[in-house]
C-alpha cells in the first residue's frame, strides 16, 4: 500500500495547478465533442465532469502504482509533485492513444444522442466542462475538495449555468448533495437517463445491472436506469448485493492500493456473472475496473443509443 498522505498530495497538486487530478491540461484529455453538432447555448449544460475522458489515463496510471506498490520504489511516489506539469502532460499524451481514448470518446457521443433523440434543450461549453474534484474528498481532503470546487462553481454561476446534465454518478453527487454543502451554491442536476423520452424494442436481451455506490447508496437511482432499460424491453434479471446494499468495484481504492482495489473488484465480477447475463455498468471507473478483471461489460448509454 502507498503512503495516502503522498498519494494526496499529489492528486491535490494536480488539481490546484490543472483543475483536474492528471497534472495534464483539460485539452489534452478533454477532446471528444471536436466534429459533434453541439449547441452553445441551451436550458441545461452537459456537465461531463471529464470523468469518461479520464478513464484511459487512470488505466495507465493504476498499472504503473500497480508495478511498484510494495517495492523500495513506491516511497519515491511523492517526488511526482514537484515534476513540471508540462512533461506530466506529455507523458499522459505519449502514454495514452486515440485508440484507448475512443471507446470512452463514444459513449458520450451516445448520451449526446439520446439527449438529442428525447428532445433535451441542453448545450456543451467545453471550457465550463471541469473535473468535480471528487477524489478529492473520498481520500479525505475536504479543504482541497472545497476550494476546487467553489472555483467549479463560481465559474458556472458567472457564466449563467444553473441546471446541469451529468454523466455519471460521481460527478453528480458531489454537484447535487456536495457543493451546495461546500460552496454554498445550488444547481439543478439530473443525470441523462432520468431524461430519456423515446421508445423502441431491443427484443427481451438478459442483463445484470451493476449499481454504482453512489447510485446506489446514496443517490438511490438505481430504479430509474432499471426502469428505462425495461421499457426497452430488457430483461433485467436480479444482482447479489444491488441498490443500496450494492458491492463496491474497488475503484475508491486503486489510488491507495491497487493490489486491495483488486481483491474487492474480484468479489464483485464474480457476483455479477453467477447471473449468466451480460453485464451493464453506468459508471465509467466501474466499466473500466469490470473490465480490466475480464468481464465482458457494456456501459448503460450503448444500449440505450442502440434503441434511439
Amino acid at each position: 500500500m502507498y503512503n495516502p498522505r503522498h498519494i494526496i498530495d499529489l492528486i491535490a497538486g494536480n488539481v490546484r495547478k490543472t483543475r483536474n487530478p492528471f497534472g495534464a491540461p483539460s485539452s489534452l484529455i478533454n477532446r471528444w465533442w471536436k466534429g459533434v453538432p453541439l449547441k452553445t447555448q441551451g436550458d441545461a449544460m452537459l456537465f461531463t465532469g471529464l470523468m469518461y475522458q479520464a478513464v484511459p489515463y487512470i488505466e495507465k496510471t493504476t498499472k504503473h502504482l500497480e508495478k511498484y506498490e510494495d517495492s523500495n520504489w513506491s516511497r519515491y511516489v511523492w517526488m511526482g509533485k514537484y515534476m513540471p506539469k508540462f512533461m506530466v502532460g506529455l507523458g499522459f499524451a505519449l502514454l495514452t492513444s486515440k485508440q484507448n481514448r475512443a471507446p470512452f470518446d463514444v459513449i458520450l457521443k451516445d448520451i449526446v444522442k439520446i439527449l438529442q433523440k428525447s428532445g433535451v434543450d441542453f448545450f456543451y461549453q467545453p471550457r465550463l466542462d471541469f473535473y468535480s474534484g471528487i477524489l478529492l474528498y473520498d481520500l479525505g481532503d475536504v479543504d482541497g475538495f472545497a476550494a476546487h470546487a467553489k472555483f467549479v462553481a463560481g465559474e458556472l454561476k458567472k457564466h449563467g449555468v444553473n441546471k446541469l446534465i451529468t454523466v455519471d454518478p460521481h460527478t453528480t453527487y458531489a454537484l447535487k448533495v456536495l457543493y451546495p454543502k461546500y460552496t454554498g451554491e445550488t444547481f439543478e442536476v439530473k443525470t441523462y437517463f432520468q431524461l430519456v423520452n423515446f421508445t423502441g424494442s431491443n427484443g427481451g436481451k438478459r442483463v445484470a445491472v451493476h449499481d454504482p455506490c453512489f447510485y446506489g447508496r446514496y443517490l438511490e437511482l438505481s430504479e430509474v436506469p432499471t426502469k428505462v432499460l425495461k421499457s426497452f424491453g430488457f430483461d433485467c434479471v436480479p444482482v447479489p448485493n444491488s441498490g443500496l446494499f450494492t458491492h463496491c468495484c474497488g475503484g475508491p481504492a486503486e489510488s491507495i492500493s491497487p493490489k486491495l482495489s483488486r481483491e474487492v473488484l474480484d468479489r464483485r465480477v464474480e457476483q455479477l456473472q453467477t447471473t449468466g447475463a451480460s453485464i451493464v455498468a453506468m459508471c465509467p471507473i466501474c466499466m473500466g475496473n469490470l473490465a480490466k478483471a475480464g468481464a465482458e461489460v457494456e456501459d448503460l448509454s450503448s444500449l440505450i443509443a442502440r434503441c434511439a
